[in-house]
Order: structure tokens, then C-alpha cells, then sequence
């Protein structure tokens, strides 16, 4: 139906994909776009069948392309996507697995939501269970003491349906009396069927443990790692993604029910520091490419990896704060995602700080990558030859050593062995008169691979481009519209230059200035040949760790108000937490979830915490995140994640009032989210 819809629409399906891209993994290139278009030649094609099809292999959920049609006006559209959206059947409630003395009764329950007029019925393997048409099930234990039966629920609203998971039933002879309400609390009825093994991984691996029991009451699980509970383990299944040498030691499960405990043995996991060949696409933020194995004899040039640093720096403390450097940042990294670069982009730097993400930069280099691009905007200077960035923490009176120096970062990078040095700086080249020192960087090889382009001339300034409410660099404005050019990459810059003197306004005041010795046909969209997977897997490795999200969670409170815990990115440090209440009794009429607690050693803005919109963070990125974020939340937008000193915990502090009360009445739960992004290089 969408297909009729948006197929001949004047807001049609190209209208969808311009929308849907401003998420960037969800932005289709144009050859993706030309293939959709060619559709139409087949009997049945559908350009936009195809690009459901891109958009559904990318992970794009059914409420974001409902928000993008709504964004497009396509009220039509819009209805068909709703009802197949409040159509969605899920179960809330799983049956669990139980073990009951013989001659005692038994209930299994599967709760579900969803449209109107659900209806349920349970099978007992492949049969149906007369008349068992209701949530809960109760079973008189007639099968004989050792055996089990298995147990399944289907849901379903007319045509649609779903089935719980599986749940089997095991009967055990009982010699003690039963108790008047047909339980027996002194049975032994708690049974570990499946123990945890201990492993041995590498750094980057997926720690998957796994500790299975059975018992009435249901069994309730808690993992424990060094005789200490751990956060959040609480399910039977305990799996750490891209885990680092911090996660080794003796790990144990604790399993108990209302009446009986019992415990796992004790596995211990070993963690060696050399990652082995393994797959970390699901945690990457962008697409990587597969591109099969080049014959070394061909003439095409290719990379061995792309890799690109991005910093921007706007809030100095003693110095003027800059607006455009968010901007600038974000467009970049967008468009060199799509050419395939792992990017890693940081936003308000000090001068340690910038200086381990160019050590953790220098990591993912290796012969024959592409390396850098290495991009920084902020402000700058230039003595003697040499650039230096300024980090955001640098005195009023600055000189080189409270600076980075560029030509020192070359000179690491030239010790990888990269195919491509690439310097874009945005900064300003004045001569700092309060530094008279004359660096001693040393002579850098003759490489023939080294591409600077600088926003401005020497001894000239950088300028910002205010559009209403954003800011842009000159530079970036003119540079955006280029970059994805197969073109050398000089040739590329100097049609940037000729774009940017077309600027009246910063005419005779600031030109990209272009020094280079490359002296092959070197783009950035070469395409990228790997050397070895090992090499591969280690550099997505490193690359990978800088943008890990937190998963959503859920906080059940004693009230019985649910309170769902999301993420976003921003940057690599900046993340979005927003909280929302999915599930509140009914006696509750007005509830809310705030953060607070959070620690000191982050740049949070206490006025850009529990904001009721995205807008009112202040951020001019809102538009490129909030798509994929549910309505009814509150929002806080969390810097400065490489200052984590440890892992991340806060609290969120439930407020409800119930019905015919006045007063808030006030739950508190402690949550700890681990290191996310960038936090878990430990740049500090």
C-alpha cells in the first residue's frame, strides 16, 4: 500500500529517502538512489519497495519512517503506517520454565499488548490445550515424576499473530505432606540444568556466559564477577560486548526463588591483549564497506583503511568562544562516513585530552591507510613555519607549550607508514607574539603522500558564517559541497578555493591556502583493500570502542511505574540520555523520571538536563538525532565523556503523584551504564 502510495506521488519515495537520510545511517548514496529509480523498468519494480527494502536492512525502525512521513505532510501515507504500527503484537510477559512436586498444580502466564481483541491459546507441544484460551494457564500435574512437557502460548488479533517462548515442566516425586495451598515450601524446587564454562577470549571478543535453572517459584538470576554483583546481570544469559583485559576474573551466578538459593560453579574467564579475527561491524556508527581483495598488479590505488580525527573546539576559558565548530564537525563526519572512513569526532578538548585522542588516533594507522585525515577547528596560530591548535584549557597568554603542534603529529603519523596524510585546519594563522620560542620538530621524510589545506592564508584569520541560528565555518561551507568528488584530493581542494573566492564578504580577507607534495592520483573515495584481517580487525577494534552506546533499558519501580532508559550520540563525547514512562497504574495520574547525581567531572549544563524536548537542550544537532527518539521524554545532553574517570552511574529519581493526592511522592534507582563512547579509551 505505502508502494501505490509513494511510487508516482509528487512527495514520493525520493521525498522519504531525503528525510530518512538525515540519520546517517540510514542515508542512501546516490547510486543506491539510482537503483530504486530503475525499478520502474521492471513489470513489477517499485522504486519505493527498494527503498524500504535499504532502509529495513539498515535497522530502520517502523515509528522513524512514520516520523519522516509525517515530517513530508503524507497524511494517507501516514495512516497506513499507523495502523501497521499499532498492530505490532508484544509479549510483556514470558511463560517460565518450572519444576513442581507430583500431584501439585502449576501456572504458566504470557501477557501481550497490542491492538484491541487479543486472544490467546496454549499448546502443550504440538497440540492444542482444550479451552486454555486465557493469559494464565493451570496445569494439573498428571505427567509422569521425570518427565516434562513443553508449553507454548500463541497471541494473535485476526491475521496476526505471535508465539511466546518455549516453557517445559518437569514433575518430581514428593515424599513430604503438601501444604493446604497445594505447595510444598520445603521441596527441593531449584534445579541449576545448565552451568556457566569458563572461556578464554581475546580483547574486542563477546563474553557470552550462560547459567540455566528450572523451579517453582520461577528461578531469579544475579551474576557476580570477583565475589561482587554485578550491574544490570540479572538474566540467565550474561553477555559483555567488546570486552578489554578489565573484564577477566572468576565469574559465578547466584540463582534463587522465594524460597531456595543455589550457585553456579565458579568459571574463570580469560582476556589476552591481542585482538583476534572477529567481526565488530553490528557496533559500528558507520558503514564499512566490503570490497573484495585488489590484484596487487592493478593500477587502480587503493587504501588499506580510512580513517579520519575530527576535533572542534569551542568553549576556551579564556579565550573567545566560538559557535561554528559543532557544525562543521558534524557535516564532516557525516559525508566522510559515507565515503567509508572510520571517523572519530571530539568536541571540546584540553590539551591532555587532545593529545591521547591523537596517541588512540595514531593506533588505527597502519601502511597503506589513509590516515588522516585529521581535521581540527578552533582557534590557532602559526610561528616559524609550524601550526599549532589551541586546546580549550590553554592560559590567556599561550604559547607552544600549551599548544599541539601539527608538524609533530606528522611526524608520528609518517613513523605508520600511511599512504595519505591529509591536514585540514580551521583556524586562524596570526603570529602569536607571546610566543617567541622556536619548536625543534626535526626534518620529515620525503613521503610524497602529505596534502595541508588551511582555511586561511599565513598571518590571516578564519571566519564564521552565521546562518540564523547556526553557525558555519567558510571553509566547511564551501568544503562540504566538494568532498565527495572522485577527484584527487588536491584537485578537490583547489575547487574549494575557487568556490570560496566567490564569497564577497570574506574577499581579500581569507583563502583556503593548498600546500602539498602528493604525487599520485590519491581520493578519498579510493576504494579500500585490506592488508590482512588481523590488522582489520585490530584497527576496528580500536575504532569500534569509541562508539559504543549503552543499550536501552527498562527500570521497574515498587510503584509498578516502568521507566525506559535511551541513548544517542552526538559526538564520540557527547551523548544523549532521555527517559520515558511506558507503564504507570492507574491510580497514578501525573509521573516523571529525572536524572541526577551525575558526576561532577563531566561538563554538564544542569539547564540542558531534564528538558522536555529536544530543542531545549540547545543543541543545533536536535534535528539529526530526535527522529529516532520516542515522543514523551526528557532530555539531557551529557559532555565531556573522555573526562569519565570510571564507569558511568547516576540516578534516576521517579516522581509520581497519585489520584486525589497533592504531594509527589518520591522512588530513587542507582543505574551505571559502563563507559560509553569515547570513555572507553580512558583518554585521562
Amino acid at each position: 500500500r505505502l508502494c501505490e502510495l509513494l511510487d508516482n506521488a509528487g512527495r514520493g519515495w525520493r521525498k522519504l529517502a531525503e528525510l530518512a537520510g538525515a540519520e546517517k545511517r540510514f542515508k542512501c548514496s546516490a547510486e543506491e538512489l539510482e537503483m530504486c529509480s530503475l525499478k520502474v523498468l521492471e513489470p513489477r519494480g517499485s522504486p519505493t519497495q527498494c527503498l524500504l527494502q535499504l532502509l529495513a536492512e539498515r535497522d530502520c525502525t517502523l515509528r522513524y519512517l512514520l516520523g519522516c512521513l509525517e515530517r513530508m505532510g503524507h497524511e494517507q501515507a501516514c495512516r497506513v503506517l499507523s495502523s501497521a504500527v499499532q498492530d505490532v503484537i508484544r509479549i510483556m510477559v514470558q511463560p517460565e520454565s518450572q519444576v513442581v512436586a507430583e500431584g501439585t498444580q502449576v501456572s504458566l502466564t504470557c501477557c501481550a499488548t497490542g491492538p484491541p481483541g487479543l486472544t490467546y491459546q496454549w499448546f502443550c507441544g504440538r497440540q492444542e490445550v482444550p479451552g486454555a484460551t486465557s493469559p494464565e494457564l493451570v496445569i494439573d500435574t498428571a505427567t509422569p515424576a521425570g518427565q516434562r512437557e513443553w508449553y507454548i502460548c500463541r497471541v494473535n488479533c485476526g491475521a496476526t499473530f505471535t508465539f511466546s517462548r518455549w516453557a517445559h515442566v518437569q514433575v518430581e516425586k514428593n515424599s513430604i505432606p503438601i501444604s493446604a495451598s497445594g505447595y510444598c515450601p520445603t521441596m527441593t524446587g531449584l534445579q541449576i540444568l545448565q552451568q556457566p564454562r569458563p572461556c578464554c577470549l581475546a580483547e574486542g571478543d563477546t563474553l557470552a556466559l550462560e547459567c540455566r535453572a528450572i523451579g517453582n517459584p520461577p528461578p531469579q538470576y544475579q551474576w557476580f564477577r570477583n565475589q561482587r554483583p554485578m550491574e544490570g546481570a540479572q538474566a540467565p544469559q550474561l553477555q559483555v560486548k567488546l570486552v578489554t583485559t578489565a573484564e577477566r576474573g572468576s565469574y559465578s551466578c547466584h540463582v534463587f526463588n522465594l524460597f531456595h538459593e543455589v550457585w553456579s560453579q565458579e568459571v574463570d574467564v580469560e582476556i589476552g591483549e591481542g585482538p583476534r579475527q572477529t567481526s565488530l561491524t553490528p557496533y559500528l556508527l558507520c558503514s564499512h564497506r566490503c570490497v573484495p581483495l585488489c590484484n596487487n598488479t592493478s593500477p587502480v590505488l587503493a587504501a588499506t583503511d580510512k580513517v579520519a580525527l575530527l576535533i572542534g573546539n569551542m568553549h576556551y576559558l579564556h579565550h573567545k568562544q566560538l559557535q561554528a565548530p559543532i557544525m562543521d564537525v558534524h557535516a564532516l563526519g557525516a559525508l566522510l562516513c559515507q565515503l567509508d572512513f572510520k571517523v572519530v569526532s571530539l568536541l571540546d578538548l584540553s590539551k591532555a585530552e587532545m593529545q591521547m585522542a591523537v596517541e588512540e588516533f595514531l593506533l588505527l594507522l597502519d601502511k597503506g591507510v589513509y590516515a588522516g585525515l585529521l581535521y581540527y577547528a578552533g582557534h590557532g596560530y602559526e610561528n616559524f613555519g609550524n601550526s599549532f591548535m589551541v586546546p580549550i584549557d590553554a592560559p590567556s597568554a599561550y604559547t607552544s607549550e600549551h599548544c599541539l603542534c601539527v608538524q609533530r603529529v606528522l611526524q608520528e603519523m609518517q613513523q605508520r607508514r600511511t599512504g595519505l596524510n591529509i591536514f585540514l585546519l580551521d583556524m586562524c594563522r596570526k603570529r602569536n607574539f607571546s610566543d617567541d620560542i622556536i619548536p625543534q620538530v626535526g626534518a620529515l621524510e620525503v613521503t610524497a603522500n602529505i596534502v595541508f589545506g588551511y582555511a586561511t592564508c599565513a598571518d590571516a584569520e578564519a571566519y564564521e558564517l552565521s546562518q540564523g541560528e547556526v553557525s558555519n565555518g567558510i571553509f566547511v561551507t564551501f568544503l562540504k559541497r566538494w568532498l565527495l568528488e572522485d577527484e584527487k584530493i588536491t584537485v578537490l581542494l583547489d575547487k574549494v578555493a575557487e568556490d570560496m573566492a566567490t564569497l564577497e564578504i570574506t574577499r581579500g580577507r581569507q583563502a583556503l591556502e593548498l600546500h602539498s607534495n602528493l604525487s599520485e592520483r590519491r581520493a578519498l573515495t579510493d576504494p579500500i583493500c585490506p592488508l590482512g584481517q588481523d590488522e582489520s580487525s585490530a584497527r576496528n577494534l580500536q575504532w569500534a570502542k569509541a562508539h559504543v552506546l549503552p543499550e536501552s533499558r527498562h527500570l521497574c519501580f515498587d510503584c509498578g511505574v516502568t521507566v525506559q532508559l535511551g541513548f544517542a550520540a552526538e559526538f564520540s563525547n557527547i551523548m544523549i540520555i532521555y527517559t520515558r514512562v511506558v507503564a504507570a497504574p492507574k491510580d497514578i495520574t501525573k509521573c516523571e523520571a529525572r536524572l541526577t547525581d551525575i558526576p561532577e567531572e563531566l561538563d554538564v549544563d544542569l539547564k540542558c538536563t531534564n528538558k522536555e524536548s529536544p530543542e531545549e537542550l540547545g543543541s543545533p544537532l536536535v534535528p539529526m538525532w530526535s527522529l529516532g527518539c520516542p515522543s514523551c521524554c526528557l532530555y539531557s545532553r551529557i559532555c565531556g565523556l573522555q573526562k569519565l574517570q570510571q564507569e558511568l552511574a547516576f540516578t534516576v529519581c521517579l516522581q509520581y503523584r497519585y489520584q486525589g493526592m497533592d504531594d509527589f511522592v518520591e522512588e530513587r534507582q542507582p543505574v551505571n551504564v559502563g563507559r560509553p563512547l569515547i570513555a572507553k579509551l580512558n583518554l585521562l
